[in-house]
């Protein structure tokens, strides 16, 4: 076996984008080259062509909509893998089954056996070119979903779409979460320019299926639609769940005909994720070959579509890590998403409120600083190691933004030095308030020991 562990074969993955050291680069449409992925893809005669796929992408929420997706065709009965990023904290993470993340044990192996492929393929580019870890993971997970007989993969994209990696699959279906202005430096600087690559994703002759946009976002994905001859569907205000109320470990939502049910999920925003993926499940089943055949809209098809959203876990997203004192966790690092959070722990939070921020340099930190800052006097800033790819500032920068809305300011320079300075201050009553991108999150779930196996 050429791979002795987890940490070997992820850095072998990362080989041939470290042979021209992470270069800077620009925008996507120059700069982004697939067709490696496209010729490894080819070689391992991938991807299977009788399989469903689904393509998410947007600029929040997309995690989640693939995740419960996922969940519901499982509770439909079919046989489903799942593709995400980033991780939290193991890179196995972003791989499972029905709900089970990939084993070392079959990580290592399916590397090892992909491994000549990729070397004959990477050592053939010319210079300049690598062949991008995205690639080589989505090449394992659909020889993985290939041995194991999947029958549905649900796939998250990364920042973009048209140029991902990801979106090498015959999708039939494409999801679409709410489109905003972001990663600007390789998207583009208007949120038009950036719903163009993410509407590559639309495949044609398939369905498109997309939450509440813009106008402006609205008329490039019809504009896109319409040149693939695709059918493009989006859910108004009426077609979505309804929140009812607060619950302990959730909330009760009016799933319109599936009636009031428990969400396990306290982010008021995942009530717009599951109301989309509750529309893709449906689609994707009408496609696949189940017996015996549950119809949709049948007494069983409702009761399995209850079940699985009363059964969801995705971790990270407004997430309550313990009581006494209560702690929650996010990732919203941007004006919109700090929002939903906030509305979320309204009616959760007890006094007093210590907040703690991990924002990476490229986000506005001074906007995310500022709309926080009615939760909490005291703020915590903290960083992490995990990603050498995404950076943070270092104290002189941040502390004079957070300054401008915090009689107290208190910079760490790990996660687990954040929490337990903010237990601290809070004691047993009160509440901690994380705000910390995806690496950070990882740091949090090691102090608690929390890896979600299975989802």
């Amino acid at each position: 076996m050429r791979f002795k562990n987890e940490y070997e074969a992820i850095s072998y993955v990362f080989q041939s984008i470290a042979r021209i050291n992470y270069q800077q680069r620009g925008l996507d449409e120059n700069t982004r080259d697939i067709t490696p992925t496209k010729r490894l893809l080819a070689a391992l005669d991938l991807p299977q062509k009788k399989m469903e796929y689904v393509v998410v992408t947007g600029s929040k929420g997309k995690g989640s909509v693939s995740a419960i997706t996922a969940k519901l065709l499982t509770s439909l009965g079919h046989k489903v893998g799942l593709v995400t990023s980033p991780h939290l904290n193991t890179y196995r993470q972003r791989f499972r089954i029905d709900g089970r993340m990939i084993s070392e044990e079959t990580l290592i192996r399916l590397l090892d056996q992909l491994a000549p492929t990729i070397d004959r393929i990477a050592s053939s580019l010319n210079e300049g070119q690598y062949l991008s870890p995205q690639g080589i993971f989505l090449a394992l997970a659909l020889t993985w979903f290939k041995e194991q007989g999947v029958t549905a993969a649900i796939i998250e994209v990364g920042r973009g779409g048209r140029y991902d990696d990801n979106a090498l699959v015959p999708n039939m279906l494409s999801l679409f979460t709410p489109i905003l202005l972001e990663h600007t430096r390789y998207l583009g600087d208007s949120v038009e320019r950036i719903a163009w690559h993410k509407a590559g994703i639309i495949e044609p002759q398939s369905y498109a299926f997309s939450l509440p946009q813009t106008p402006e976002v609205m008329d490039v994905l019809r504009k896109e639609a319409e040149l693939q001859e695709a059918t493009l569907e989006w859910l108004a205000p009426m077609d979505l769940a309804q929140y009812v109320r607060d619950t302990e470990n959730g909330m009760i939502v009016d799933f319109g005909r599936y009636g009031e049910l428990e969400l396990p999920m306290l982010g008021r925003y995942e009530i717009d994720n599951a109301s989309l993926a509750v529309w893709a499940a449906g689609n994707v089943h009408n496609r696949l070959n189940l017996r015996p055949r549950i119809a949709h809209g049948s007494p069983d098809y409702v009761a399995r579509i209850r079940a699985g959203l009363e059964t969801i876990i995705w971790p990270g997203r407004t997430q309550k890590m313990q009581d006494s004192p209560q702690v929650f966790v996010d990732g919203a690092l941007n004006i919109h998403s700090a929002k939903s959070y906030i509305e979320s722990l309204k009616g959760r939070l007890s006094e007093p409120v210590v907040l703690v921020l991990a924002v990476p340099v490229d986000r506005n930190m001074d906007a995310v600083y500022r709309e926080f800052a009615p939760l909490a006097k005291t703020l915590i800033l903290t960083r992490t190691d995990r990603n050498i790819t995404i950076h943070f500032p270092d104290e002189a920068t941040a502390r004079p933004l957070a300054e401008q809305y915090y009689a107290d300011v208190i910079y760490t320079h790990t996660v687990a030095e954040a929490l337990d300075v903010s237990r601290k201050k809070t004691g047993e009553s009160g509440t901690v308030v994380m705000s910390i991108a995806q690496p950070a999150i990882g740091d949090l779930m090691a102090v608690y020991g929390e890896v979600f196996e299975q989802i």
